[in-house]
């Protein structure tokens, strides 16, 4: 890929530009449509014709079609008039978007990231494959606007790749064989980031950092933890299923196309405030969040924690969980001191986490808190 040129962006938040960067977009990919029962369960669509109804003359859709063609507007028009009956849902493939409207009034620059791996230690395993969107986003829509700039590597890890791994993305060791990132066109790509996302930003975030540690000096924010998902009427957080509520489908587990899969989620508007989810993490991004310890929790407590949420941190040995904001905080705090310490006075961490910090391996920064 030709090395992009990059305008350094100036700072407004912790970070945000006040005019979009121009950027060469990619040509898209032409769509597949996929007819399908509401709550898909096969991997590959099929159509079921309703019991209520007299079966209809079975027709075949080509697995591809292109853009434009008969065939398309043929396969557009069945797929209407599916749509319109209660016992059918279509869903479309996705096509990646990579140019918007031009920017009318202050931006973000986001980074939309995905990693594939060879496991999930960060500390032992290797990144194999890289994706990035850097994207331009509104303030005021929460909308992308300009070009998408997309950079998709590959690098041998240097061990052979685990069977399972193999299974699950198609990568093999023959298409990573003498593969490596280009790093200088990853740094590139990161100058003047506001923020980055993942969904599970957990995971990512280390993978990346032992990679380059360039990552550390950004903010993050995770589309998976970052958003309650259940409260916005998704049944499930996985990405998968999240673009399959908006009736898209793509090809999982391989980094560019979950980057994208990722954008085009986050467009959406969420039911609780109507704005986008990429206005949503954006917000979030700008306030601390907090772990809280049950520090020297009573044993037979174990269980009410387990129930409200808490997680046991086994080298620690302490009970913890995480808190959104400083109300939530200060309402968690009541409740540990009725619930779990029955009135005594205790004194338990708390750890305050920046997006700097947040879903790194990094501690933020720990002090204490009297109940």
């Amino acid at each position: 890929m030709k090395p992009p040129s990059l305008t350094a962006s100036h700072q407004l938040g912790f970070g945000f530009d006040d005019a979009a960067t121009t950027m060469p977009a990619m040509p898209a990919v032409p769509p597949v449509i996929a007819l399908k029962r509401a709550s898909p369960v096969a991997v590959k669509p099929v159509v079921e014709t309703p019991t209520e109804t007299p079966a209809p003359a079975e027709t075949k859709l080509p697995a591809v079609v292109d853009v434009g063609s008969e065939a398309a507007e043929a396969a557009e028009a069945m797929a209407k008039l599916l749509d319109a009956h209660p016992d059918f849902r279509v869903l479309r493939r996705l096509v990646p978007q990579l140019t918007f409207p031009p920017a009318t009034g202050p931006v973000a620059t986001l980074l939309v990231l995905d990693t594939e791996t060879t496991g999930l230690n960060s500390t032992r395993d290797k990144v194999v494959e890289l994706a990035l969107l850097r994207v331009t986003v509104d303030l005021h829509t929460g909308q992308p606007v300009g070009a998408v700039q997309v950079y998709d590597g590959l690098e041998d890890p240097g061990m052979p790749m685990p069977d399972e791994i193999i299974a699950i993305t198609g990568i093999t060791d023959d298409m990573l064989r003498g593969q490596r990132l280009d790093e200088a066109l990853v740094l590139r790509m990161l100058e003047g980031v506001d923020l980055v996302l993942a969904h599970n930003a957990g995971f990512d975030r280390p993978f990346v950092e032992f990679r380059l540690p360039q990552f550390a000096a950004l903010n993050w924010a995770c589309s998976f933890a970052d958003i309650d998902w259940k409260q916005e009427g998704r049944g499930s957080a996985k990405l998968t299923s999240l673009a399959y509520d908006l009736g898209l489908f793509y090809d999982a587990h391989r980094a560019e196309m979950d980057c994208h899969a990722l954008l085009a989620v986050l467009m959406a508007s969420l039911k609780s405030t109507q704005a986008s989810g990429l206005s949503r993490l954006i917000d979030s991004a700008r306030k601390p969040t907090f772990r809280l310890q049950a520090t020297n929790a009573p044993f037979d407590a174990k269980d009410l924690l387990k129930a409200r949420g808490y997680r046991w941190e086994g080298t620690q040995k302490v009970w913890h969980t995480r808190l959104s904001d400083e109300a939530a905080l200060a309402l968690e705090c009541e409740w540990l001191k009725s619930a779990v310490y029955a009135g005594r006075s205790s004194r338990v961490q708390v750890e305050v986490l920046d997006a700097k910090t947040k879903y790194s391996a990094r501690p933020g920064q720990v002090g204490w808190r009297e109940l």
